[in-house]
């Protein structure tokens, strides 16, 4: 399986998906879970270092299922506050526009909140993390009017996950890396694989991504992301940095939460069963996990309709079945040197449908049986 994958991957670079790029499957649950791996180009074009175990990815948007979301569990699951919690309750000295009072928290995670997907304000900062940028792009978010009517329908919102980080930071007076390492990445010993604001010995190992005109570099070890950087690095939305394996093994706890095996030291596994559910009726998205989109998934066409998952703008993607005890991970640097580079829309469906008509095995159990 993992000669299968790196010639997946290397198919990936020859058809200029990406420039490098990092795979991890596995099936099986508990300790009876097998895995595979693979790794293939490099991680810059300039020094052509190569892809390795060890290579880290901006996940992008990963952040907002593998961080914020499991996140807001711990506290529903410790009894802190409630997915119907509201943000006037939340934030009570805060200045919360009435429009804006009733939406609850159930509503941001499921992208059914009425905020808007995304403005590019960063255009209109200079490119410097101070605490005036953070003041300032709350204040943003916070006086947007709304798109639709709360609760009406879904539309991705990095605004929405940007205002739980905010939230999060708030609630337990810590920051959100903080929070972060102390309830995911300690609890299950991936500190070291899954982590935000890659010190400056680890840039190296990090996979670039955009030539920035706004920063004015190429972006290598610090976050792609221009909202989450004027953030500070760690955001709701976007800020985490990990490897294959730790994605896949933090994937894996949340599998075995979600089907009711232990996960310990994680309060946000007992929430897992209600989250992992699709929240409006005809809509896709779970509390900050989505499901397979029918005809037209980055999943392909053989996940099945129970699965959950997350796409991540740099190039990365997990998705979970848990009828199959399958997961999938993805990660690469599809936007070095440009975001104009999209062939990642079609190569994902490729690879996991390529996964699932191979002939090859993973430990005992052939992938075209499960």
């Amino acid at each position: 399986m993992n000669r299968f994958l790196r010639e997946l991957l290397t198919e990936g670079i020859s058809g200029q998906v990406f420039h490098g790029a990092a795979a991890a499957v596995a099936c099986g649950s508990g300790p009876a879970r097998h895995s595979a791996f693979a790794y293939a180009g490099v991680l810059n074009s300039r020094d052509r270092l190569p892809v390795t175990a060890d290579s880290l990815f901006d996940l992008a948007s990963l952040s907002k299922a593998l961080s914020t979301a499991l996140l807001c569990f711990s506290l529903f699951a410790e009894g802190n506050m409630s997915p119907d919690s509201r943000l006037a309750e939340l934030l009570p000295d805060e200045k919360i526009p009435p429009d804006k009072a009733g939406i609850t928290l159930r509503s941001l995670l499921s992208h059914s909140s009425g905020l808007a997907a995304y403005q590019p304000w960063f255009r209109d900062f200079a490119p410097a993390q101070n605490q005036d940028s953070k003041a300032r792009l709350l204040r943003l978010i916070l006086n947007e009017p709304l798109a639709y009517a709360p609760g009406s329908c879904c539309l991705y919102s990095d605004l929405g996950f940007i205002l739980l980080g905010h939230l999060l930071a708030t609630l337990t007076g810590k920051d959100l890396a903080t929070n972060f390492r102390e309830q995911v990445t300690l609890p299950l010993g991936l500190d070291q694989a899954l982590f935000y604001c890659p010190a400056a010995t680890e840039r190296s190992r990090c996979a670039a991504t955009e030539a920035c005109a706004w920063r004015g570099r190429v972006i290598q070890g610090e976050v792609h992301d221009e909202h989450c950087w004027l953030l500070g690095g760690a955001a709701g939305h976007a800020g985490l940095f990990g490897t294959a394996a730790g994605v896949l093994r933090l994937c894996g706890a949340i599998l075995d939460g979600w089907l009711g095996k232990a996960a310990d030291g994680c309060a946000w596994a007992a929430f897992l069963p209600e989250a992992l559910r699709p929240q409006l009726p005809g809509q896709t998205w779970c509390m900050g996990f989505d499901t397979p989109s029918v005809g037209a998934s980055s999943s392909g066409s053989c996940f099945s309709p129970a699965s959950v998952g997350h796409l991540g703008f740099t190039g990365t993607s997990f998705w979970m079945d848990p009828e199959r005890e399958l997961i999938v991970v993805l990660l690469s640097n599809r936007v070095h040197p440009s975001r104009d580079n999209t062939r990642i829309r079609q190569f994902r469906p490729f690879f996991h449908d390529a996964l699932w008509s191979s002939q090859m095995v993973l430990g005992d159990l052939p992938l075209s049986s499960l």
